[in-house]
């Protein structure tokens, strides 16, 4: 079969072989950002010659990638006017059962989701969720998979629901030169999302009931306090660590405010100490009270921090480790993320519960969350994405005087590419510039909105697609599994939808999509049935991955806030993933027949 299936393939067929294996195991057991990964995949094609220069970056002018770049501007208009905060306040309201809280919850945020980027839906709920979830008296994490669930679900109803979507439309263009309408998945994706929350409902007890780290971080006066040095001290123009105040039992100095005005922090252990001096301490309170009473410190008025309190300058916030960050495995206190940041690890809860001892001793892991103490949210922080996820309430905008303008705008852009009145692309352009020349977003606030690295994987995910279909690797695929599963299209596309969800449990969908593309094409061809089938089953499969938490964005958004383990997924996301394909393989040939 091996033999069959690679025989008469070229020297760049392997060399994309290679490519493609080195670009998944990259990203599979490796912390590298999947932007360099891709980036380097598309260079290894260029300077072997296994891709045509002009093919390679064919990504690059792709009408999918600069459409998603402009739905992103129209997602920035709609955010900065408080479009999200009208949502919330009128669909959640006060349900009366658990299972009609899933429903209330997951169907505006599957509307959402089907218009937007799933995960500025999701960052934007999160906080929302929690608050709510304490008002019907229920544990967050009982929502907040539910949450992810949803904007996963949602986005498949539409062709700009989610990035996959779009390059597969993209894929199907250039090989048929018909245009996708914006809707022409929404019957089977809606379908599917129907499907999707009644099983949800269904399965709510494989839903777990976990401690939200927020429950075990939030009465922040146990472990943080401020201590005044009496101008008297006798300690007075020692360092801290000669004077006995740098490393405390069950604690450390994490900062020194100076003449009420000056912060030093992080703090060395060779600074040194100033009559007047305020020094702030994290520990066990126990413990810092014996420091007190031993150095004859001063407790300092109003000066025992909360989550929630804002300090002018200085303020403390929450933040997930993300699944491929740089800190994961490294203790803080073998780094300088600290003093590059300057930012304060304070403390560490770990699947719902506070680790008790020196957070700068821990080994940190994925999905943990920290408390900081930083300074305001500033554009350093965006340099910090790619290790640390923060999540709190004040980054959902209020409603403000641009929220209808903000809504016409997108509903008009539906309503003219719906109608073929003007293609997608121009109406997303034209929908991308009314949001900044009506002031529903800044120029600065449209460029910061666009994710970039994002743009490069799809680029990518397309310049591997353009070789697998190139260098003839997609027909000697499409025969071989046509050789497995005989001249029966139902089981062709089974076989494709069940690999695509498997893989795309593990990395990127749209990179899933993109390789998957060009087979699936070729086997419909092959078979001479309708293309069409074939492409909406994989946009729905691609984008159904509920097993694990690095399947999709979203969930590694919830895994910290939920306090959840890595198995609270594979409980309930196995039988999901199995319960949307059987629903995608039911209703697309239905609708669009073989």
């Amino acid at each position: 079969m091996e033999t069959v299936l690679f025989a008469g393939l070229s020297f760049h067929a392997w060399i994309v072989i290679a490519t493609i294996i080195l670009v998944f195991g990259l990203m599979l057991f490796t912390k590298l950002a999947p932007d360099f990964v891709f980036l380097g995949g598309m260079t290894i094609l260029m300077v072997t010659g296994a891709l045509p220069v002009d093919k390679v970056l064919s990504g690059f002018s792709s009408s999918s990638v600069v459409l998603v770049g402009a739905l992103f501007v129209v997602i920035a208009g709609l955010v900065h006017t408080g479009v999200m905060q009208w949502i919330v306040r009128y669909c959640l309201g006060t349900p009366k059962s658990y299972n009609m809280a899933i429903f209330r919850l997951m169907t505006p945020v599957a509307a959402l989701s089907s218009f937007l980027n799933n995960t500025t839906v999701v960052a934007l709920f999160i906080n929302v969720v929690k608050i709510w979830a304490k008002k019907l008296n229920v544990a967050p994490s009982k929502l907040l998979i539910p949450l992810s669930y949803a904007s996963g679900m949602g986005g498949i109803c539409t062709l700009i629901g989610t990035p996959p979507n779009l390059l597969i439309s993209g894929f199907y263009m250039d090989q048929t030169h018909e245009q996708l309408s914006i809707f022409t998945p929404t019957l089977a994706g809606l379908f599917c999302l129907t499907v999707g929350i009644l099983a949800t409902i269904a399965m709510k007890k494989l839903i777990p009931e976990r401690t939200s780290p927020e429950e075990a971080l939030e009465n922040s006066q146990n472990y943080t306090v401020e201590l005044l040095v009496p101008s008297d001290a006798k300690f007075i123009g020692e360092t801290l660590k000669d004077a006995g105040l740098f490393q405390v039992e069950g604690g450390h100095i994490i900062e020194i405010i100076r003449f009420d005005k000056e912060i030093i922090s992080p703090v060395s252990e060779d600074e040194f100490i100033f009559g007047g001096d305020r020094l702030v301490f994290s520990g066990q309170v126990d413990e810092i009270l014996k420091l007190r009473n031993s150095h004859q410190l001063v407790n300092a008025a109003h000066h025992v921090f909360s989550v929630n309190e804002v300090d002018s300058n200085r303020k403390l916030r929450m933040a997930n480790v993300r699944f491929s960050s740089s800190l994961v495995g490294t203790r803080m206190v073998d780094t300088d993320f600290e003093e590059r940041n300057n930012m304060v690890l304070i403390a560490i809860a770990r699947e719902g519960e506070r680790i008790n001892q020196s957070p700068r001793e821990i080994v940190i892991e994925k999905g943990d969350t920290l408390l900081l103490e930083c300074p305001p949210r500033s554009k350093r922080e965006s340099a910090l994405t790619p290790d640390l996820q923060f999540f709190e309430s004040s980054l959902i905008p209020q409603e403000g005087k641009k929220t209808l303008t903000s809504s016409l705008i997108l509903l008009a852009m539906i309503i003219c590419s719906s109608l073929n009145i003007i293609p997608l692309l121009q109406a997303s352009f034209l929908a991308a510039f009314a949001m900044i020349i009506l002031r529903c977003c800044s120029i600065n606030q449209a460029r910061e909105s666009i994710d970039w690295g994002l743009l490069m994987v799809f680029a990518g995910s397309i310049s591997l697609g353009s070789a697998i279909e190139y260098t003839g690797i997609a027909t000697k695929i499409a025969e071989g599994i046509l050789s497995v599963c005989g001249s029966n299209p139902m089981f062709a596309l089974a076989g494709i939808c069940f690999a695509a969800t498997f893989l795309t449990e593990f990395t990127s969908n749209t990179a899933t999509a993109a390789i998957f593309f060009p087979i699936t094409y070729q086997i419909a061809v092959t078979l001479g049935v309708n293309p069409l089938t074939f492409c909406v089953a994989l946009m729905i499969a691609v984008s159904s991955s509920f097993a694990t938490p690095i399947g999709s964005p979203t969930h590694m958004m919830v895994y910290g806030p939920g306090g959840y383990r890595f198995v609270d997924f594979m409980r309930i996301g196995l039988p999901m993933n199995f319960i949307i394909l059987a629903a995608d393989l039911f209703i697309v040939p239905l609708l669009f027949p073989l």
